[in-house]
């Protein structure tokens, strides 16, 4: 059952991994600079890997439980495949080892950054945005890896139906490998953002507003502590997110291709499509790598221009390269008008987010000028900011979701609901997610390059590197915040496309489980229906829909719909409250040294940066295992307590909810970030005056919004689904309701 085509797939994941082993090694010939620079670079480094450790003792028992949990639901009730058990450990690892390797690079490559910026901007560009690639090109060849071996090794093992059928069950199966990602991802995501915002908050607080010293000064003993955070938030927490969210659009199009062409000769290539134009798009990100770079002296617009020049080749290029995959695979060109919008939805989301967090333009500058009036207005301002930004995203995703949908159906209005026509639909959205992180080698590594160049400003200020290193450093970091708010605005709307198909991907594993409950020997009556093996054999989408009476006029349906719209904003507040009480203990400490350490301010003595980043570290592995399991649980018990109808109200209700908070709280903090970094550059008064303690004041607010909670949202979404998915034999045999 596969296409020669398909090996083009492993082929260019060694590809990736190759260019990604020659980027780190490029980077490690760099000179790391003075003993002082390796010093702290030292420090960032043992911090942040002693965390990881830790991090991952407390991840690997969680997946201990839920292993043994799945190997008893296929062995015992016989309500699971398998293999589910061991694909969801190997997501998770490779998902860990995605985060652990782009960390590995970022703490090595801060200070290489920073001693390239005493030559020229360009020479500390190409280093910061090389190193942030090792971690893009490491995500996407570790999953086209990965999907890849799952694809021949279930291809061998399972076999006991018909092609087709067989075909369903390898892509359902291969979904809880995106599972098991997202469940690392979202450990990591809310444990390394709160660790970081912890630090953040502490050194912002105590160090710029009460002591008046500058960011990253030696002194401030919080200093070390948001470095280290830097590399396990926003390095390996985002490195895992996006291997999930990269996975988890391939993985459910495949899925959804193997329903939609059932039976009619193209089941094999339309699940092969998603994988292929992912392949194209590493060798196409690889060109776009290699086309980044600027002039001496460049301005914020610049610096975004020379980015830019190489995310927007490779998706012009991956355009063409669409048009080949459909044609070597005999899929509609109708398909390829879903790859292109998925592609213009992940533009001009990123293009918006640009626009509302970026210095460079009014909204931002806004906000930094409503500090003449004090810190309120400034938080007042931001807030009302974030939340107009949501509009555009929002309605680009509307827009997107349908043009995909009736590209896959070729246009046909009049059918669109039939039963076949909604398969192939849901595939084009599929398709379209797929698109927007087509090119996720080289947007990834805009992402990457931003916490590096962060971390290269840290070192060259505590190493005293001079004004001029200063402000390059400054600049690339500012840029920085631009393309991670960016970077977050394309995992967020891919989340929301992937999110539709893992809805579609649900009812088929529905499909399945029912059919398990037969074969164990379990009648299946859902309402006052007797169902048979054929009638589930042979039922569509909308029969499914019609049988669980799916419609808002379903009490178990809206009320899935409340929860899951209710559970976003309870795992905000149980986010940012764990902020908020690590942030605290980061502060009394900081207050305390600088109280009871004499000759900290004078520079005669070392803060003891080891307690602060103690303080994270216990801070963050105790704050983040209950927001985590909560989208573990929530599919469980509603799928328990309400069935079939409740889980995908749920799904809905968090979809909806999940990614307008999302966008609004990413879009609030990095503005507050590079209003920030406005008045820093000497603008409104400059560093010290009181504009800028009250944009420092808004960037602490707006900390865990862009960096905890609303990064985490993406997750949330995907993970609830996919749990619903690995649950479904039990919510079919076991629901009250």
């Amino acid at each position: 059952m596969t296409n020669q085509l398909f090996w083009i797939v492993p082929v260019c994941s060694v590809i990736a991994l190759l260019f990604a082993f020659l980027f780190f090694k490029g980077m490690m010939r760099e000179p790391e600079g003075t003993d002082t620079m390796k010093r702290i670079a030292s420090h960032v480094r043992k911090g942040a890997m002693a965390y990881l450790k830790q991090q991952y003792k407390i991840v690997g028992l969680v997946f201990l439980v839920l292993c043994l949990f799945f190997a008893w639901m296929a062995y015992g009730p016989h309500l699971q495949n398998g293999w589910v058990w061991f694909a969801f450990l190997t997501g998770g690892f490779f998902s860990g080892l995605a985060g652990f390797i782009g960390m590995k690079t970022a703490t090595y490559a801060s200070a290489r950054t920073a001693n390239a910026a005493s030559r020229s901007m360009n020479e500390g560009l190409k280093v910061a945005f090389r190193s942030g690639a090792v971690m893009g090109l490491v995500v996407v060849g570790l999953a086209l890896l990965d999907i890849s071996l799952w694809w021949l090794i279930l291809n061998l093992f399972v076999g006991d139906a018909s092609e087709a059928q067989n075909a369903i069950m390898i892509t359902t199966t291969m979904l809880t490998f995106g599972m098991g990602a997202s469940t690392q991802a979202l450990f990591a995501r809310v444990g390394g953002g709160i660790f970081t915002k912890a630090a953040d908050v502490g050194a912002d607080l105590v160090g710029k507003v009460e002591a008046g010293i500058p960011e990253d000064d030696p002194r401030n003993p919080a200093t070390i502590a948001d470095n280290v955070g830097d590399n396990v938030g926003d390095v390996a927490g985002m490195g895992a997110d996006l291997y999930e969210s990269y996975c988890g659009s391939i993985l459910a199009t495949a899925a959804l291709g193997a329903a939609a062409y059932a039976g009619s000769g193209l089941q094999v290539n339309a699940i092969l499509a998603p994988m292929l134009i992912a392949s194209f798009g590493v060798i196409l990100s690889l060109l776009g790598i290699f086309l980044v770079k600027t002039k001496e002296g460049a301005s914020q617009l610049q610096l975004i221009r020379a980015l830019d020049r190489g995310i927007n080749t490779s998706s012009v290029l991956i355009i063409v390269a669409s048009f080949v995959v459909v044609y070597l695979l005999g899929l509609s060109y109708w398909i390829c008008g879903s790859v292109i919008t998925g592609l213009l939805t992940g533009i001009i989301i990123g293009k918006a987010t640009e626009f509302y967090t970026s210095h460079a333009y009014r909204p931002t500058r806004d906000i930094a000028k409503s500090s003449e009036t004090g810190p309120a207005t400034v938080i007042i301002k931001g807030i009302g900011t974030g939340m107009i930004s949501t509009a555009i995203p929002v309605i680009t995703i509307v827009c997107g979701i349908i043009l995909a949908y009736l590209f896959a159906i070729e246009f046909d209005v009049k059918g669109m609901m039939g039963g076949a026509q909604m398969s192939k639909g849901l595939y084009g959205i599929g398709i379209a997610a797929v698109g927007m992180l087509s090119t996720l080698g080289i947007t990834l590594a805009t992402d990457a390059y931003g916490p590096i160049a962060d971390n290269a400003g840290g070192n060259a200020e505590m190493s005293e590197m001079g004004e001029e290193v200063r402000k390059r450093t400054d600049a690339l970091d500012a840029l920085g915040n631009t393309t991670a708010a960016t970077g977050k605005g394309f995992a967020i709307g891919s989340a929301a496309l992937t999110g539709l198909a893992l809805l579609a991907s649900y009812i088929e594993e529905i499909k399945i489980g029912l059919v398990r409950m037969l074969d164990a020997g379990h009648e299946v009556v859902i309402g006052t229906l007797r169902l048979v093996r054929e009638d589930i054999v042979n039922a569509s989408l909308p029969d499914f829909m019609e049988w669980y009476q799916v419609t808002l006029m379903n009490p178990k349906v809206l009320a899935g719909v409340l929860i899951g719209s209710m559970l976003s904003f309870l795992f905000c507040g149980l986010t940012m409250n764990a902020v908020g009480r690590a942030a605290q203990k980061m502060v009394n400490e900081v207050r305390r040294q600088f109280r009871e350490i004499k000759g900290i301010m004078e520079g005669k003595a070392e803060p003891d940066y080891a307690r602060c980043v103690e303080i994270s570290t216990r801070g963050a592995q105790h704050e983040m295992i209950f927001p985590s399991l909560l989208a573990i649980i929530a599919p469980i018990v509603v799928g328990l307590v309400f069935g079939v109808s409740g889980v995908l109200g749920l799904l809905a209700g968090g979809l909806g909810a999940g990614f307008v908070l999302a966008v609004f709280m990413a879009n609030s903090g990095g503005a507050w970030d590079n209003a920030k970094k406005f008045v820093e550059e000497g603008n409104l008064g400059g560093k010290g005056s009181e504009s800028h303690k009250a944009t420092v004041i808004g960037d602490t607010v707006g900390d865990p919004f862009k960096d905890t909670s609303g990064p985490s949202l993406n997750i949330l979404i995907k993970l609830m689904s996919m749990v619903a998915i690995v649950m479904a034999g039990v919510t079919c045999a076991y629901s009250l309701l």
